[in-house]
């Protein structure tokens, strides 16, 4: 027995002894924390954490993997802090619905997932679908599919007949009457309890539908479509399992009993006025912009029979004038977090929105932090993502350009490494 404890002590040692560490040569880095540039360095990746950056170009010992990145620019893995997984834009979605099936919407989730890593979006907040964005994050995290990494609402909180109600739109035999498991709430028990089920399914936070919203199928796109008593209360059961909360909102109403509710992101936030601008700082809370998904639904519903009747003249109001609330806000100085609304277009496209922001009068490295330290922060993450430091997880990418001086170079990715895994060269 003695023998066999010393063998495997001794191949144990040998292993660890002559495990690989990667070395990434680097011409520039983007140091996200103090929002400049660093040239030449060397990042030294061991296991899927970093835990080296040196001065100038190194290599390590035989063994070790040596990576020339010498012509980009690096940087942390980007998060995009609005995802659909399950789902991407076509005229036949609405009618899929009735005809896919939870295994149909699984595979789907897949490319999608792997798309969106390639992209250089190693972190993902996903905001709402059937709960197969559950599994799919599980089946990510175990390395079974490649993706990024995935915190998931699960299935998105609604009221009846509200944007994210799974049965707007259906005939009368299919309504029902969905309540809390489904994701509607009607009071503050339902409230309560469905926040309660998104844990009990495996989420990791809530999104409520605090207005009425564009590509749903019902007639308001910005009405309020929650009480502030029924916003309470879901913010504070949210927060009792660890929980924060994101609002899908439109309407300036619905935003403001959002932020005094508790919330911390107001997604879209098309119709804010300055009142709700200064109520967001106030509060701390942030707007999560998705400028690409305003531009796309005005795009398509130019499109003869892409969407439904009733979604058009909300897609023709409400997408042009996202971009200019996201100039406005951000002018203000109300907290901006990168995100896309990925699946309203296509997935992989998610870049395009930093043009966007810089279009609009936001500086490149502020719109690359967004992506990247003030992300990491609000997901509670920011001692491990959004920046290139020592003991931080090995979520990098790189660029041919530099982004600060041309932000379209954001559009190709052409490397990425998640967790200290090389996805993309």
């Amino acid at each position: 027995m003695q023998k066999l404890h010393t063998l495997i002590l001794i191949f144990a040692c040998t292993f660890f002894s002559q495990a690989q560490d990667t070395y990434l040569q680097c011409g520039k880095i983007i140091d996200t924390k103090a929002g400049k540039i660093l040239i030449e360095k060397t990042i030294v990746v061991s296991g899927n954490k970093i835990t080296k950056i040196q001065d100038g170009y190194t290599t390590g010992k035989k063994g070790d993997t040596t990576i020339d990145l010498k012509g980009k620019t690096v940087m942390p893995g980007l998060i995009d802090m609005h995802v659909h997984l399950e789902e991407e834009t076509n005229p036949k979605k609405y009618i899929q619905r009735y005809t896919d099936n939870e295994a149909d919407i699984a595979y789907n989730s897949v490319e999608f997932a792997k798309t969106t890593l390639m992209a250089g979006f190693t972190t993902v907040r996903d905001l709402g679908g059937s709960g197969v964005n559950i599994s799919l994050k599980k089946a990510i995290s175990k390395g079974r599919i490649d993706g990024p990494r995935v915190f998931t609402a699960g299935k998105a909180l609604a009221t009846t007949g509200g944007h994210a109600d799974p049965t707007n739109g259906s005939k009368r035999i299919l309504i029902g009457d969905p309540g809390p498991k489904e994701g509607v709430v009607n009071s503050i028990g339902d409230a309560k309890k469905a926040v309660r089920q998104r844990y009990k399914n495996g989420a990791d936070l809530i999104k409520i539908t605090a207005t009425g919203g564009v590509l749903s199928v019902a007639k308001s796109s910005s009405n309020p479509q929650f009480t502030l008593e029924e916003i309470k209360a879901i913010c504070e059961t949210a927060k009792d399992y660890g929980f924060h909360v994101a609002a899908h909102a439109h309407g300036d109403e619905g935003m403001q009993r959002a932020i005094l509710g508790g919330v911390k992101t107001i997604e879209h936030g098309t119709l804010m006025s300055e009142k709700t601008m200064d109520l967001m700082k106030q509060h701390d809370a942030y707007l999560v912009p998705t400028i690409t998904a305003g531009k796309e639904v005005t795009e398509k519903a130019a499109i003869k029979n892409y969407y439904p009747a009733i979604i058009v003249p909300k897609a023709l109001e409400i997408g042009p004038k996202i971009q200019n609330t996201f100039s406005k806000a951000y002018k203000r100085g109300v907290g901006i977090a990168f995100g896309t609304d990925a699946g309203v277009y296509k997935h992989g496209q998610n870049a395009k929105e930093f043009e966007f922001m810089v279009e609009a009068g936001m500086p490149a490295i502020e719109a690359i932090q967004s992506a990247t330290t003030t992300n990491a922060k609000l997901l509670n993450m920011q001692d491990q993502l959004g920046q290139i430091a020592i003991g931080f997880l090995a979520d990098i990418v790189a660029v041919n350009d530099d982004p600060t001086k041309k932000i379209s170079t954001m559009e190709n990715i052409v490397f990425v490494m998640k967790d200290g895994k090389v996805y993309k060269k």
